[in-house]
């Protein structure tokens, strides 16, 4: 049976939708020989930049020769993108043996997200990974990857977000997700609001967790010609040049050198100062200020919440152009308002497109709400519609600008590479 086949075995258990818990996802792995237990694996939870900062992290990893995995979601076209090794994302011959496995072990109202964790442990240990880098789901305790056990836990800028799942108050699901940690381990904390550094001491107390935090720890600046210092505990760099573009991006480069420091002092992980340097120059992440050379230029930017576009903005400032115009789409459960307005006022037009997603915003009510605001905005249909609709009006020094979902940037990187999107929310 073809992979592609077996998927849409596994996309019918979104009728589970999302289950708190990891009582179903024990079971499987215990049904499977508990693969994740050959492996050392580091959580990383957070609301904002929790991809960017996994994948900076596990580049340093590979650039120290440790046989390094990846696993982050959701992808962004090809479902194998989620799992990673040294870099490289699994293949087809590699997936289908074990997506069977699992399946057929699988409880039978286990979800989509148990089910493609479970995939992850097993393919982690058959390949023989050292240290796997598990981008938490949306949650924390309850979510999936818990059962991973992480050596330490890095949690990311924490906002609002989820709300439904998580709780009504950044305090609420700073629990959640800080709540990840393994008791008696270290947790890595990057940029974060009063809230949370008022909870975290509270959390330590209650799981005896060892806090390190990254802006007490070390400093970090951009140099007037571009470049990225950072001074930590133990090492020191003038002059890196980050992997992954834009001006946000030095608070998750800063907290993955931090976490590598950590590593190297506490838990044994032979790191050296021209690895991290290494590790950070050669990061790669794709839909984060990802530039499109053409005429006129596209930038790809998976911000989806208030925070991710202030990132996004202050990123802008950066770039040049005459005209900026939004090609948008959104899921029906985000604060537009909330998350576009700082955005809204830099653009000439708005091109409002609906998602190939479950619960995506359909682009007429989203034309009119962002209407209601104040901006000039037309409802195109497709992402393909509204692409091309901006593409058409642009002249040569405008920059079209694809944000407001990652999966929007997933169906745009599908078009301009003629690939199958197989955008699945989980």
């Amino acid at each position: 049976m073809p992979l592609a086949d077996l998927l849409q075995q596994l996309y019918a258990r979104r009728r589970f939708g999302i289950r708190p818990g990891v009582e179903r996802i024990q079971l499987l792995l215990e049904r499977l020989g508990n693969p994740h237990h050959t492996f050392r694996s580091i959580h990383v939870v957070g609301t904002n930049g929790k991809g960017s900062t996994s994948a900076f992290l596990s580049s340093i990893l590979i650039a120290a020769g440790l046989r390094t995995a990846l696993f982050t979601s959701p992808h962004l076209v090809d479902f194998r993108e989620r799992f990673r090794i040294n870099g490289v994302d699994a293949s087809d011959e590699q997936l289908l043996p074990l997506l069977t496995l699992v399946l057929r072990e699988a409880p039978d109202e286990a979800t989509f997200f148990e089910i493609v964790t479970a995939l992850a442990a097993v393919l982690f240990a058959r390949e023989k990974v050292e240290i796997a880098v598990m981008e938490a789901g949306m949650g924390g305790c309850s979510d999936a990857t818990a059962v991973m056990g992480g050596m330490l836990t890095v949690v990311t800028p924490i906002s609002l977000d989820h709300c439904d799942y998580l709780g009504n108050s950044v305090t609420e699901i700073a629990r959640e997700k800080a709540g990840i940690a393994r008791p008696e381990s270290t947790i890595v904390l990057g940029r974060q609001p009063d809230q949370v550094q008022a909870l975290v001491p509270i959390l330590c107390q209650e799981k005896n967790l060892r806090a390190v935090w990254m802006e007490s720890v070390a400093q970090s600046s951009w140099n007037s010609d571009g470049t990225f210092a950072y001074q930590g505990p133990t090492a020191s760099f003038s002059a890196l040049v980050p992997g992954i573009p834009g001006a946000y991006q030095r608070d998750n480069a800063a907290l993955a050198l931090t976490v590598a420091e950590v590593l190297r002092q506490q838990e044994s992980v032979a790191l050296t100062d021209q690895q991290m340097r290494r590790g950070i120059e050669t990061a790669h992440w794709p839909g984060r200020m990802e530039m499109i050379v053409a005429t006129p230029r596209l930038l790809l930017d998976g911000a989806h919440n208030p925070a991710g576009v202030l990132a996004l903005v202050s990123a802008l400032r950066e770039v040049k152009y005459r005209r900026l115009l939004l090609v948008i789409g959104v899921m029906a459960d985000k604060d537009l308002e909330g998350m576009m307005e700082p955005l809204l006022s830099l653009a000439e037009h708005c091109y409002c497109v609906t998602l190939q997603i479950e619960r995506s915003m359909d682009c007429h009510r989203l034309a009119q709400l962002l209407a209601a605001g104040g901006a000039s905005c037309s409802a195109c249909g497709t992402v393909a519609a509204g692409l091309s609709a901006a593409q058409l009006a642009a002249a040569a020094d405008d920059l079209i600008v694809a944000c407001g979902s990652l999966f929007l940037v997933g169906e745009v990187k599908a078009l301009l590479t003629g690939n199958l999107y197989q955008g699945i929310r989980g």
